[in-house]
């Protein structure tokens, strides 16, 4: 125990940098459709298919599967992106809202698809257990220094070996630092590489760079560059600049029907996470495609459907085989306590875009909404369906629950429940709901080994 709290300023500094690697937090599923969870992490068909149109060319020069790869959103609205757990990229909101054009979001997935390809994450944790080597053995010589001192009546000799400590952790903290700086060196490199084999332009990378920098400015004036984790800004700027302008897709410009679905996520983000903002960035006299879809989120989710659906209507009569649009409706009906009128709509989507698990998960949210037992059954193949492609989405197990309680299916609902919980981290009422879903089912029977499987689990933590 003493040797812990002796550590712990290294814990700490460690700690702060694994959790930006690696934490995930429990979801919260208390928005239906659009899927914001725990600390910010969105889940939607549009900004997940957008972000696979940006990596998937990204991914295949870098040598990444990209059926095992993955970028998750977090609804931060500040710029920010990292690896973690292998090959997931994560990036905020904010870097979508706030990029002016696809490019400068395709620039940084190309710069964290670097991390991945180098194996950065796990040389850091290799450079972490370096590094917290050397600082225990920096501090186990400053702590005899420190007893032997006491024990000899001499203060000096103490704190000398104070320093002894003090000075082999930081020591250790700045030579991650340094490991950390010259990974982030590589990955910009690599990040050139990749947009140039693409035929893409860097420009947008160091267009957002430069944001940073400028942002930065005041933070960094006279700092100690040594202390840092990332390259100072304008130096990293100025690396970059003569190698990216040096390309002849420098000046290449994104495509007008990408730049179009890139406005169209930015605006779906700024209308579920800051509503407030919408009309300030969208005035009411803007009647462009994204200015609606923004006013159309602001609007619903205020309960005004009778100002919100004459523009979603403009929406799906602009572009009908947008299936996004179609989801928004269904969504609308859904969130006002209409879900029978949103069915309509959310077919469409899925008659456009028919093998899409969250859309299949809608569907049977709509379907489930009318609390009509003769919808349960369809609602259950929906969700079934949807574990395919969303094998990690807790919501089904929720909404399976809602079904089979509406079919009366009590034992089948019981194990459901016990499913959603374990999911989310709810371990007792796991146990709970898998000990009386365990009752009804056969010993032997796929149910009843699934519900031992969450009791034995469960226990052990």
């Amino acid at each position: 125990m003493n040797r812990l709290k002796l550590f712990r300023p290294i814990s700490l500094f460690l700690a702060a940098i694994i959790s930006a690697q690696s934490a995930l937090a429990v979801p919260d599923q208390s928005d239906p459709s659009k899927r914001n969870r725990g600390a910010g992490i969105i889940r939607d068909a549009e900004i997940e298919g957008l972000l696979r149109i940006y990596a998937k060319p990204i991914f295949k020069v870098a040598g990444i599967n990209s059926n095992a790869a993955k970028v998750v959103v977090i609804g931060e609205t500040g710029i920010n992106a990292f690896v973690a757990g292998g090959q997931r990229i994560f990036i905020n909101a904010g870097l979508i809202i706030r990029a002016d054009r696809p490019n400068e979001v395709i620039g940084v997935l190309a710069h964290e698809s670097g991390h991945i390809a180098g194996g950065h994450l796990a040389k850091m944790n290799s450079e972490l257990a370096r590094a917290s080597t050397e600082s225990i053995i920096g501090t186990v010589f400053g702590i005899a220094a420190i007893v032997g001192g006491a024990m000899a009546g001499s203060a000096t000799a103490a704190q000398a070996g104070q320093g002894v400590v003090l000075g082999a952790q930081q020591a250790a903290q700045r030579g991650v630092l340094v490991y950390q700086r010259a990974m982030e060196a590589t990955a910009d490199e690599s990040a050139l590489r990749y947009l140039e084999a693409t035929g893409q332009s860097a420009k947008g990378m160091l267009d957002l760079f430069r944001v940073l920098a400028d942002e930065s400015l005041a933070s960094t004036h006279g700092a100690d560059p040594y202390a840092y984790s990332h390259p100072m800004p304008f130096d990293r700027l100025r690396t970059l600049e003569a190698t990216a302008k040096a390309s002849a897709n420098y000046n290449k410009p994104d495509s007008p029907a990408l730049i179009l679905r890139h406005k169209l996520a930015q605006a779906k983000l700024v209308g579920f996470l800051q509503p407030q903002a919408v009309y300030q960035r969208y005035p009411a006299s803007d009647t462009s495609l994204p200015a609606r879809y923004a006013h159309a989120i602001a609007l619903f989710r205020r309960g005004d459907m009778t100002n919100a659906l004459p523009i979603i209507k403009s929406l799906t009569d602009e572009l009908p085989q947008d299936p996004y649009f179609w989801e928004l409706k269904a969504q609308a009906y859904l969130e006002n306590g209409r879900a029978d009128e949103g069915l309509a709509a959310i077919v469409k989507a899925r008659a456009i875009l028919p093998g899409n698990g969250l859309l299949q998960i809608l569907h049977a949210q709509v379907l489930l909404g009318s609390e009509n037992p003769a919808h349960a059954a369809q609602a259950v193949l929906l969700l079934k369906a949807a574990q395919l492609t969303e094998p990690g989405e807790p919501e089904i197990y929720k909404f399976l629950a809602q079904a089979y309680g509406l079919q009366n299916k009590l034992p089948e609902a019981e194990l459901a429940t016990a499913e959603f919980a374990y999911s989310v981290g709810d371990r007792q009422l796991a146990i709970d709901k898998a000990t009386i879903a365990q009752k009804y089912f056969k010993r032997g029977t796929p149910e009843w080994l699934r519900a031992s499987d969450i009791l034995n689990f469960a226990n052990k933590k």
